[in-house]
Formats: C-alpha cells, sequence, structure tokens
C-alpha cells in the first residue's frame, strides 16, 4: 500500500495556485499518459477561467516516489465559504500560497482561519518571488503576523517556507539555492505534512463534495477517516438529519493524477468518489451496516443575502432563451441545492417567484451566470440583506472591506465609506499604495464598487468577507440618482440619444432594441424621466450639409451582471438572458408606476 499525504492549497484570487498545479502535474508526467496538456487544470470551468477564480473544489493526486499526495483546491473567496469548510475536513495540512509582493489578502485569511482552527499542519510557499517588486522577507514576516491574528499554536507557528516561481517550474528553501525544479517542495510536503491517522475499527466516510452525471446520478466525493471501503461489504447510510438506511455501492473510484480509477477497496486516509447512492448528501456517513456511527456534522455558514428570481415579463419574452418557463427555473433551482449546499431556495406566493439565499452578491450572480449560459431567461430582483433578530433588537451582517488605492485617493474612500455608515479600523502604507480596513454593513456594499473606481480613476483593489451580526446601524445612502427610462418600443437612434446627452449618461448604444419601460441610463437629477430613445430627424427639403456627421455621442456604459444587481433599486429588475443583460422598471407601464408610487407614499 502506497503512503498517503492529503493536503488543501489556500491561495488568494491571482496568486498562482493554478499555475503552481500545473507545473507540478506537467512534472510528475502525469500529462504524458493523456497526451493532451490542458493549462489550468484545476480552473476548469468557464466561469472560472474568464474570472481567474476557483469555484468549485476539485482532487486531483500527484505521485512522489512511492508517496500519493492527494492535492483539494479550494475556493478563495469567502462567498463560498459552504465551499471551503468541507474540502478543509478531507486534509491533514495546507498549502498556504502568498504572493512575493502582495503579501497575505484578506480572502487568504478566511480560509486560513478555516484551517487553522481545524488544526491542519501549514506549510508557506512565497510564490512569484522571481517578480522585479518582490520583498519576500516582509512578505514572510506578515505571514507571522497574520497567524499569530488568527490565534495559531506553536507547532502551527513552526511552519516551514518555500520559495517558488508556479509559472517558470521551480522551488527553493533558502532564496540563494539552485533554481531547478520544484522536488523541494514535494520533499517539503512528505516531511511536514502528517500521515492520515490509520484508525482500526468498522469504516467511516463522510461525505464532503458531490458531483453529477447523467448517466450515474450523483456520485459522492470524501475521506475515508477509519477502516476500509469494501464493494463487497454491507453498507449504511447515516443522513444528517439521524436517519440510517442500507447502501450497496455500484463503483469506487480514486483519484490518480486527474483521472479517476476504479478499485474494489479504499484505505484509511485516502480520498475516493463513490457511485450507486442515490440519495448520497453532503455531510453523510458511509458506515458499517452492523455498527454504523455517524461521523460529527459539517457546520455550513448561513446565507446573509437574499434575491428574488422571477419569469421574464418584458415584451422580449422568449426571444433569447430556451428555458423560460416558471417549471424549467424552479427545476434548475432545485438542482443547485443537490451540491451547493450554502444555498437556500423559498417558495413565495407567487408561483412564477423563488426567493433565493446565499453568502453574498458573488455567490449568487454565480448562480446566474451559469444558468444564462445554459439557455435559461429569467428577471431578478435587487439584493437584500437578511436581517435577524439579537436581543429582542434588529441586527444585520456586517463585512470586513479592505481598500488598496494610491495614497492621494484614500481621503475620498475614507469619505464614501463614512457616509454608508463603515468606521475604519486599520491603515497602512504598502509601497505607494494606502491598505485601508473597514468594518461596513452589507447594504454599504450595495453598489460601492461601481462609486469607488469612478473616484478613485480604476485603480482602487476591494475585497470583503463577512465579520459578524452586529445592531442595525441606520438607514445608508443608496444611488441618489433618477434614471432614464425608455417611452415606446423601439430601436435606439444616434438622433435621439445625441440630443438627450445633457440629460445624463446612457447605459445603450444606438441601434439596440428597447421596450417601453426599460431603463436606458443614468438621469443627472435625482427623479427618474421617460425618454423617447427612438426618435428619428423628420425629413425636410433643407439640407445642413454634414450636420448628421458631427452628432458626437459619449460611449455606453455598460454594467456586469454584479454591477447591474447592485445597481438597481427596489422598483426596478435585471432581466437576464443568455444574449443580454438589462435593467428594467418592475412596473413597465407609468400608469402602473404611478398607482404603485402612490400606494407606498
Amino acid at each position: 500500500m502506497k503512503e498517503i499525504r492529503n493536503i488543501a492549497i489556500i491561495a488568494h484570487v491571482d496568486h498562482g495556485k493554478t499555475t503552481l498545479v500545473d507545473e507540478l502535474l506537467k512534472q510528475s508526467k502525469i500529462f504524458r499518459t493523456n497526451q493532451v496538456v490542458q493549462e489550468r487544470f484545476l480552473d476548469s470551468n468557464d466561469l472560472e477561467r474568464e474570472r481567474g477564480i476557483t469555484i468549485l473544489s476539485k482532487n486531483i493526486s500527484i505521485p512522489y516516489h512511492d508517496i500519493k499526495i492527494n492535492l483539494i483546491d479550494t475556493p478563495g473567496h469567502a462567498d463560498f465559504g459552504g465551499e471551503v469548510e468541507r474540502v478543509l475536513k478531507m486534509a491533514d495540512g495546507v498549502l498556504l500560497l502568498v504572493d512575493s509582493f502582495e503579501g497575505p489578502m484578506p480572502q487568504t485569511r478566511f480560509v486560513l482561519e478555516k484551517a487553522l482552527h481545524l488544526h491542519l499542519k501549514p506549510i508557506v510557499v512565497i510564490n512569484k518571488v522571481d517578480r522585479p517588486d518582490n520583498r519576500p522577507d516582509e512578505v514572510l514576516d506578515e505571514c507571522y503576523d497574520l497567524f499569530i491574528d488568527l490565534n495559531a499554536d506553536e507547532d502551527q507557528l513552526d511552519f516551514p517556507v518555500i520559495y517558488a516561481s508556479g509559472r517558470n517550474g521551480w522551488a527553493i528553501k533558502e532564496l540563494d539555492d539552485e533554481r531547478k525544479d520544484l522536488t523541494p517542495l514535494l520533499e517539503t510536503i512528505v516531511r511536514s505534512i502528517p500521515k492520515p491517522d490509520l484508525k482500526e475499527g468498522t469504516v467511516q466516510m463522510q461525505v464532503t463534495s458531490l458531483d453529477y452525471n447523467d448517466y450515474v446520478g450523483r456520485i459522492g466525493i470524501g475521506r475515508i477517516f477509519r477502516g476500509t471501503l469494501n464493494k463487497q461489504e454491507p453498507l449504511a447510510i447515516i443522513k444528517r438529519n439521524g436517519d440510517i438506511h442500507d447502501v450497496a455501492l455500484k463503483q469506487i473510484f480514486v483519484f490518480e493524477g486527474l483521472e479517476r480509477k476504479e478499485v474494489d477497496e479504499v484505505t484509511t486516509g485516502d480520498i475516493c468518489a463513490i457511485v450507486g447512492v442515490e440519495d448520497i448528501d453532503i455531510g453523510d456517513t458511509i458506515s458499517d451496516r452492523e455498527n454504523p456511527e455517524p461521523m460529527p456534522i459539517i457546520a455550513i455558514d448561513e446565507p446573509t443575502i437574499s434575491m428574488h428570481f422571477t419569469v421574464n415579463t418584458s415584451p422580449f419574452y422568449g426571444k433569447e432563451g430556451k428555458y423560460v418557463t416558471s417549471r424549467h427555473l424552479r427545476d434548475r433551482l432545485y438542482k443547485e441545492l443537490q451540491h451547493n449546499v450554502a444555498l437556500r431556495v423559498e417558495e413565495t406566493g407567487s408561483p412564477d417567484t423563488y426567493k433565493i439565499s446565499g453568502r453574498g452578491v458573488l455567490h449568487l450572480s454565480v448562480l446566474i451566470e451559469n444558468m444564462r449560459r445554459e439557455g435559461y431567461e429569467f428577471a431578478v430582483g435587487p439584493p437584500k440583506v437578511i436581517y435577524k433578530e439579537i436581543d429582542g433588537k434588529k441586527a444585520e451582517p456586517i463585512e470586513i472591506l479592505t481598500v488598496d488605492v494610491p495614497s492621494e485617493h484614500s481621503g475620498k474612500v475614507i469619505e464614501i465609506v463614512g457616509t454608508r455608515k463603515g468606521e475604519m479600523i486599520k491603515m497602512e502604507q504598502k509601497g505607494n499604495l494606502a491598505a485601508l480596513e473597514f468594518h461596513i454593513p452589507s447594504r454599504g456594499l450595495m453598489g460601492f464598487r461601481n462609486r469607488v473606481l469612478t473616484l478613485t480613476q480604476g485603480e482602487a483593489i476591494m475585497h470583503h468577507r463577512f465579520y459578524q451580526y452586529e445592531f442595525f446601524k441606520g438607514s445608508v445612502v443608496q444611488r441618489q440618482n433618477g434614471v432614464l427610462i425608455c417611452m415606446h418600443d423601439g430601436t435606439s437612434t444616434t438622433y435621439a440619444i445625441n440630443s438627450l446627452q445633457d440629460r445624463g449618461k446612457f447605459f445603450v448604444d444606438p441601434g439596440e432594441s428597447c421596450y417601453r419601460g426599460q431603463i436606458m441610463g443614468e438621469n443627472n437629477k435625482d427623479n427618474d424621466l421617460e425618454v423617447h430613445i427612438s426618435r428619428e430627424k423628420k425629413l425636410t427639403n433643407m439640407r445642413a450639409a454634414g450636420a448628421d456627421k458631427s452628432a458626437k455621442i459619449a460611449p455606453a456604459t455598460k454594467f456586469t451582471l454584479e454591477e447591474s444587481l447592485e445597481y438597481i433599486k427596489d422598483d426596478e429588475l435585471v432581466e437576464v438572458t443568455p444574449k443580454s443583460i438589462r435593467m428594467r422598471k418592475l412596473y413597465l407601464d407609468p400608469n402602473d408606476r404611478k398607482k404603485h408610487a402612490m400606494k407606498h407614499s
């Protein structure tokens, strides 16, 4: 039997985790058997590649001499906290990857805190040491500060340090060592990460993530914590709610390189995938039928943000999407619940509307983006914070917000956070950047990114993560400006946009199809204004040479999905289709809007 090491990789967005793993795979000759070299193997889904973030954790293994190293990829973003906690339960140690200039970042902190809490053994890898602006010694000091901040015990503070360049495929123990390959990193993993405890007794396996295949249904992935899992032996499943029933496994797979290899049995400490249990869920324990013993239940973070998903009711209904009915929407949302544990779906009074709760705007926008790519068409209301009651008082989620911004803009950022009920807790200099840290209500972050990027000419770098619930902080200033609303169905014209430019900024270009009630742009004033955007120039027999050519139109402001969700107010929706993202009023007819406004005034 091979020796095993289980290690999870923690890194901030863009610190080079995926690149480093690609190099490890290449150097361990795994790619040779497959012939096809797939770059950025871990970020295999399109959305992960475009955004450069890891959303779903993945498992691979790397052979080193006669030892099998199971590498478990972890999402770096706090919105995927549900994923992180489960994944870390499979590991005995963590590889903390840190950029040699940026140092430990807030998202790294979030996952590391969970890992230290589970008493995992850390190894620190300072990556990108070949950057011209590297500062590895200072970054190492920052890592020590971070570990002390997170109450690491003495054993955890005594971590080994490796300096590496994932892109160039080398790792070293001291900065002046020869830069050859990644062997020093693999040696350190084998030496420092403890072997799994070989507990004797009946089998216990806990399911920590799910996969799905149209042919075999649900596939449970998890680690064997005790005993040996054998396909032939009588087994039982213990559900989260305590129910126990018998199961028979059809197949067991272990991870070999990038592939799954079918086996008849798996021993303690290894990670495997099992097929044949239909109602398998995250947190369930597979155990001996005669003596079923459950594993401790995995705790999952509570949702902090909710949104309403509803059927698309705009005049463009069904033109671009494949799945447009409420039945399609319902089936897809409930299917998502099978593997997205931090998500909640609730039925509302209306048959066409569902209330979806999640860990943050990013968590929900990734679901929306995946759905539109699959051909779904629907509308989404603005994100709402989930309030709780503590000691009879209203409490709301507070986030820790970090902003890295050029020093000359720091005053503007502090001012805008202040207007949103945020308070500054730390300010440091990082080269010519000011690193600011705030506690701010989740409500205050809606629309915050756009505003800050405008004020700092696009130079601010922002991250936020959930901190805790605190008593309600009072009302927060939301979007000040009104919007420009389309008055008639039609196509936007250069002539109309040119004549309306002094009223505000536009979100559409000439030649786009629009409908009554769609949001065309932002008004300069605080009231909503209806505009006739499809007006054409009347033909006369008097010609002014070149008058039409001289029309100069400012380029339309284009919003991403998240920006649209944060921009809209309570009486507005984002219409999401496979081809477009449009903003619209909840009531398309102006008379309905007036009635609604009078009712609520």
